[in-house]
């Protein structure tokens, strides 16, 4: 393991080669925004809010730490009045952007933003690609992409069509910050209206009620080769039947469905 030896905002840490920036700045409790970080998928520094001001050899730049490796003598600064004021600009812009979305207006009260000074829109996206990443680096059904260019880029499934590969898990909208995906299950359907998708529930086998799309529950079964009787029985039900030796399956199967 080759370690190395950086200093953030002062204070001199001894780290290893490569680790990202903002995973260090953490790791001592200073905290950077992000919108599009998530600690199980892969850093895009898609949303910008991570940016960061690092100096080597007497040379600075900005970068997002998220996806920053780290380098043996790095000076990187976190806070400084450059960095907040380009922050705000971006938050300003977010803001305008998805001016209804509680987590960017959260943000924005943070620094002191309480109006943006650009023209406001009427989206809930920002492109973070949060939930293009989770559907293909851990669900691996690829069910929805970025298509478009420039100000007519959206995320969506193929032909913007009904998503033959939506498996209905609810994994891209556990992720996404601004709330922009929205799901209901309907007398026996789960309904992605965002991917122009209904897909069929499964019923307990135990109580009876729906509790997960039967495409969910066959991928499922074709990567951990799981009991049908386990399978096929809702969270609440195989706490009762199996308790704490089926808690791993429980908690894995439940966080899919969002019970």
């Amino acid at each position: 393991m080759d370690k190395i030896t950086i200093t953030i905002d002062g204070k001199q840490i001894s780290t290893k080669k490569g680790k990202y920036l903002l995973e260090i700045a953490r790791g001592i409790n200073i905290e950077i925004p992000t919108l599009c970080y998530h600690p199980s998928l892969e850093p895009s520094g898609a949303c910008r809010l991570c940016i960061v001001e690092v100096e080597k050899k007497g040379r600075k730049k900005i970068v997002t730490s998220c996806n920053y490796p780290a380098e043996d003598g790095l000076q990187v600064s976190t806070s400084s009045e450059k960095i907040k004021k380009l922050r705000r600009l971006l938050i300003e812009l977010l803001l305008a952007r998805c001016p209804e979305s509680e987590e960017i207006r959260k943000l924005a009260a943070g620094y002191g933003i309480k109006e943006p000074r650009f023209v406001k829109s009427d989206e809930n996206c920002i492109m973070c690609g949060l939930c293009v990443r989770v559907c293909s680096e851990v669900v691996g059904v690829d069910s929805i992409s970025f298509t478009g260019r420039g100000i007519e880029r959206v995320v969506s499934t193929p032909f913007s069509k009904h998503s033959e590969n939506c498996i209905g898990c609810r994994a891209c909208i556990y992720v996404c910050p601004t709330g922009a995906i929205k799901t209901e299950d309907i007398e026996g359907l789960r309904e992605m209206d965002k991917w122009k998708t209904e897909l069929p529930l499964a019923k307990c086998l135990k109580c009876g009620k729906f509790f997960a799309p039967l495409s969910q529950l066959k991928h499922l079964k074709g990567k951990f080769n799981i009991q049908d009787e386990i399978l096929y029985t809702c969270r609440d039900c195989k706490r009762k039947s199996y308790g704490k030796k089926i808690i791993s399956v429980a908690r894995f199967h439940g966080g899919l469905n969002g019970k």
